[in-house]
């Protein structure tokens, strides 16, 4: 499918590929060189960190009608240069079965139909009782331990954590393994050697998995894949461990962020976090705006063109890597009124934190359900939570692929 995209007024020439924008002047917002390339070169020119260059997308319109067009490719290695060193381009191996991040159809069809009955609507409203029991267990334990208390890793890391491993199956007990690599993997410092130890570490444990799953299938999602997955076309132990990974993975890291940093935001904006204690009515507007406003995939996701493509009056040529910033098109003013402004009570206005088209996040229903109960119960549990330290002593994970917080000390 292609898709019309929208047309601006071109200048003469795009200025010179200028790195990606990185620096934050506030830890809730995406860099200030975003806003200024939105309003007045919103498709430019990108220079990579190996020399390569592509594009760099950070509107809203643009960004939304780029990723549900069919002329642009999440096969990374179709770029006619493709890039190497640059984190969005490293956190998902192409190379490895299952990584369904960086397939096209046919092959991501298939990997996505055995998938989304697994986490429909539905499906996440069945395990909301369980998710309220973890959710409610870690509170108890808080509680015990008494303030202060680090909101990452008592709170926020392991119930998403513990609610993707009952799901996939996964021992919970493992909890250490996938974490370090995934850190790891997701770490914008780490050299390519620490990088591959790290994912094939984890591989090598997803493999191990599946393989005892095959001996003792369980009603978990790999050994319900295993038992009654694709009856045409099984699907083998390599495809099952890629999938697992990505699982597995974006199942804890996301959701795990999204708490800690929404918790945060909430604390130094008292209103806001008034305005949710007082009506809890407003958690369902308060999720969605909270993953708009902070949209923790903070560099964006990438496509490549598979033909010449206009974009907002540039010519996209065959085999160029586009990157869409998710986080500037989240804060685009033209589709957001007052878009740097935290306000739980915006009304839905289709925001991309969960990506757009065919490769948006087939676990958000989860991340939302996961959300729309801890939030609150956290709220309710301790009325008067507060930071610990001071807000700019909060360790931000600039670092990292995932934004969030590296710790969130906390008191009542």
């Amino acid at each position: 499918m292609s898709v019309t995209l929208p047309p601006r007024t071109p200048s003469s020439q795009p200025p010179a590929p200028a790195p990606l924008p990185t620096h934050r002047g506030c830890p809730f917002d995406p860099p200030g060189e975003l806003g200024a390339l939105r309003e007045e070169e919103p498709v430019s020119r990108l220079a990579f960190p190996d020399g390569k260059t592509g594009w760099l997308l950070t509107r809203h319109e643009d960004v939304r009608a780029v990723l549900a067009d069919d002329r642009f490719s999440s096969d990374r290695l179709r770029a006619s240069s493709p890039v190497r060193r640059f984190p969005l381009l490293r956190s998902e191996s192409p190379d490895l079965a299952g990584s369904l991040i960086g397939m096209d159809p046919p092959q991501h069809t298939r990997y996505r139909r055995l998938l989304t009955r697994h986490f429909t609507v539905r499906r996440m409203r069945e395990l909301a009782p369980r998710i309220e029991q973890i959710v409610a267990d870690h509170l108890d334990a808080m509680e015990r331990g008494g303030p202060p208390a680090d909101l990452v890793a008592d709170f926020a890391r392991p119930i998403p954590s513990l609610v993707i491993c009952e799901l996939l199956g996964v021992p919970y007990e493992d909890r250490a393994t996938f974490q370090r690599c995934t850190a790891t993997l997701l770490r914008l410092d780490a050299d390519e050697q620490t990088v591959r130890a790290a994912r094939d570490e984890l591989w090598a444990y997803m493999l191990g998995l599946v393989a005892a799953k095959r001996d003792h299938p369980d009603d978990a999602l790999l050994g319900t894949l295993i038992r009654d997955g694709d009856p045409d076309a099984p699907l083998g132990d390599a495809e099952l461990a890629g999938l697992g990974r990505l699982l597995l993975v974006a199942g804890h890291e996301t959701t795990a962020n999204m708490l800690a940093l929404g918790t945060y935001a909430l604390l130094c904006h008292p209103e806001q976090l008034r305005a949710l204690r007082e009506d809890p009515e407003l958690v369902d507007r308060a999720v969605e705006e909270l993953l708009r406003y902070l949209t923790i995939v903070q560099f964006g996701t990438v496509r490549v063109a598979r033909e010449d493509v206009e974009v907002g009056g540039r010519l996209i040529r065959a085999g160029e890597t586009v990157v869409a910033s998710l986080a500037s098109a989240n804060r685009d003013p033209e589709h957001f009124p007052d878009p740097d402004e935290l306000d739980l009570a915006r009304p839905p206005a289709q925001h991309v934190a969960f990506g757009h088209g065919i490769h948006q996040c087939l676990g958000q229903q989860l991340a939302r359900v996961e959300m729309k109960i801890a939030y609150p119960a956290l709220l309710r549990r301790f009325p008067a939570l507060d930071l610990a330290v001071p807000p700019g002593r909060v360790p931000m994970r600039d670092d990292m692929f995932i934004y969030g917080v590296h710790r969130l000390p906390v008191t009542w």
